[in-house]
């Protein structure tokens, strides 16, 4: 798979978008100063225009569930280390709550997959996505200083693009084979010490479901607030 440009979100998350089209795995994404990601996604949905919602309605729900997703990622990096999980560094501990977002992300776009057409669920996860780079973009040069950390998040988003597309997520939930994937890429962040080799048991049993379960409910009520 071709790296992503950072400048273009857009194409991250409508490439991420088109998994749905096939059940192999997703295509590459096209790289290049005019390069476009092609969308033919087969819905199976029938929405009728007067249900649509708005541009506007799409953007401040992305937007509110960007700021959502952020707070459950911090919180879920600092669970981590308050159940004696440890950060040898802040790279660590950035590592990790990217982690959180990309598995978020992902999560999200599955749970749209249906409730929105195939129009709308590109805008929206667009907008999300879009949202959650400047945040990602505003924090880390708090942290770390000056810099542009954009390149780093939307290669991951490339990289985890490939991953979740092929692990199963079935009647609104994540499979088993999709929270280990989501473990696993913590466990290589934090290192299999004598403590931190289990933090993959600790993601999968524990925390990923608990987090998904918030996502899942807070989304549950933006959509309700866009009919």
């Amino acid at each position: 798979m071709h790296e992503l440009d950072y400048a273009d979100v857009g194409q991250t998350v409508r490439a991420w978008a088109a998994y749905h089209r096939k059940a192999t795995a997703p295509p590459g994404i096209s790289q290049g100063e005019n390069a476009r990601v092609a969308i033919r996604i087969k819905s199976t949905w029938h929405h009728s225009q007067r249900n649509k919602p708005s541009q506007k309605s799409l953007e401040d729900n992305a937007n509110a569930l960007a700021f959502i997703t952020w707070r459950l990622s911090l919180e879920g990096a600092k669970k981590l280390h308050g159940e004696g999980f440890n950060y040898l560094t802040d790279k660590e501990r950035v590592g990790v709550i990217s982690e959180f977002v990309a598995f978020l992300v992902h999560s999200a776009d599955r749970l749209v997959y249906g409730p929105l057409d195939d129009e709308d669920r590109e805008r929206f996860i667009n907008a999300f996505a879009q949202q959650l780079a400047n945040q990602m973009q505003d924090n880390l040069v708090d942290i770390a200083g000056p810099g542009n950390y954009r390149r780093a998040f939307i290669a991951l988003l490339n990289e985890r693009l490939a991953g979740y597309a092929t692990q199963t997520f079935r009647n609104g939930e994540p499979g088993y084979d999709f929270l280990r994937y989501f473990g696993s890429q913590v466990l290589k962040i934090m290192g299999e010490d004598q403590t931190n080799r289990w933090v993959i048991d600790q993601i999968m049993d524990i925390q990923a479901p608990e987090t998904f379960k918030q996502l899942k409910k807070s989304m549950a009520n933006l959509f309700v607030s866009m009919q």
